[in-house]
């Protein structure tokens, strides 16, 4: 299945899969780091929401 169609956030999951996965990251720190990631980027988006 080609990505070349493939909507922004899908794209953007594969790299990430990817380069978490070809630097060997344990899943258990991938879950944790991301977690912390989506909640800055949660919170950038109540921001934008707010103005």
């Amino acid at each position: 299945m080609s990505l070349e169609h493939a909507p922004d956030h899908i794209k953007l999951a594969v790299d990430l899969i990817e380069l978490l996965e070809s630097h060997d990251i344990e899943p258990s720190v991938a879950v944790d780091a991301l977690a912390i990631v989506l909640k800055d980027f949660q919170e950038k988006l109540e921001k934008i929401d707010q103005n």
